[in-house]
Parts: C-alpha cells; structure tokens; sequence
C-alpha cells in the first residue's frame, strides 16, 4: 500500500503550481487539512508522488522550524518538480494568504463587536476540529495493516496522551514516537 506506482510523466511547473495554488488557499481547517488534502491530490487522485514519499515530506514538515505547511509543499514539490517546483509551491501557497492576512487585519476591528462574526468564527472552528481528524485518519489509515495496526494505534494513542495529559511539547513527542518506532520494527 505504502509503495503505489507513481506516473512517469512529471505535471508541468504551471499545473503544479495551480494545484498548491488551489490547495493551500482554499482548503479550510489548517495546515492539518491542508496536508491531508495534498496527500489525497498528489497520491491517490494525481499519482505524482507515491505514500512513502509523501510520507517522508510530511514527517519532515512536522519537525522543521516556521510553517510546517510550507515545508510539506516544498518537500512535495521537490520530490516532483525538483527546485523550481518547491519554489513554486512555496510562492503558490503563501504569497496569496499573505495578502489576504493584510487586508483582513484593516478589517479586524470592526468584525469584533459583530455578534454574526463571532457566530460564524465558532462554526468554523467546529468544522476546523473535524477536518483535523479527518486529516489525522487519513494520515495513520495506510499504516492499519494486518502486521502493523498494533504499533501505529499504540504509538498514535501514546501520542496524545503524551500532548494532553503530559504536556509534552510536540517536538518531544515526535521524538519519543521516532525512538518507538525504531525499537518497534515490523519485519517487512
């Protein structure tokens, strides 16, 4: 399941940049949705990139400094369109929600005292929660094999006892995930 074929034939840096375009500014629910939505469009519906690949970037993206979401579509991009699609994806991904927070900020005032702003802030936020999860299942679904469902549901619980109940910062808690994996092998 992890190694899928991918297609040959690289997407051209147009089409690729149009996709992080689309993916990174209208996709709702954060940097979780936003990589979840990536892996759906780059493995399964596109076949760019194979799981383990995308795997990699994502992991990556989660332990690096600054925003983790940029690192995904540079990682991703790379691995597809070498540098100048991760320049790309980047530029596609940021440069138009820059602008917006821009504009948003002048009009932030105003919204605070509106009773229907805040009532749609908190239905977004509803929403936002689920699309995490969502997000989180597609990320650990590959993982549920007959031979491995065992440590991915230990170590993903573990995971969020350690965040919830521990106050583990999440930098120590991928640590203690990576060191469980690496003693916890499956035999291939």
């Amino acid at each position: 399941m992890l190694n899928e074929e991918v297609t040959i034939e690289k997407p051209t840096l147009y089409k690729l940049f149009l996709l992080f375009l689309r993916l990174a500014n209208l996709t709702f629910g954060g940097g979780d949705a936003i990589m979840a939505a990536m892996n759906t469009e780059l493995v399964s519906a596109r076949k760019w990139l194979s799981q383990e690949g995308y795997s990699i970037a994502y992991a990556l993206a989660r332990i690096t400094p600054g925003t983790n979401v940029l690192a995904c579509c540079a990682g991703t991009a790379w691995q597809i369109r070498g540098w100048s699609g991760a320049v790309a994806a980047v530029l596609a991904a940021s440069t138009p929600a820059a602008i917006a927070v821009m504009v948003l900020t002048e009009g932030y005032g105003a919204l605070q005292s509106s009773a229907a702003a805040r009532a749609a802030i908190a239905g977004t936020l509803a929403a936002a929660v689920g699309m995490m999860g969502t997000a989180a299942w597609n990320l650990l679904q590959p993982y549920l094999d007959r031979r491995r469902w065992l440590p991915a549901v230990v170590i993903a619980s573990m995971s969020v006892a350690l965040l919830e109940w521990l106050s583990f910062s999440p930098i120590r808690v991928l640590g203690v995930a990576a060191l469980t994996g690496l003693v916890w092998r499956i035999p291939e």
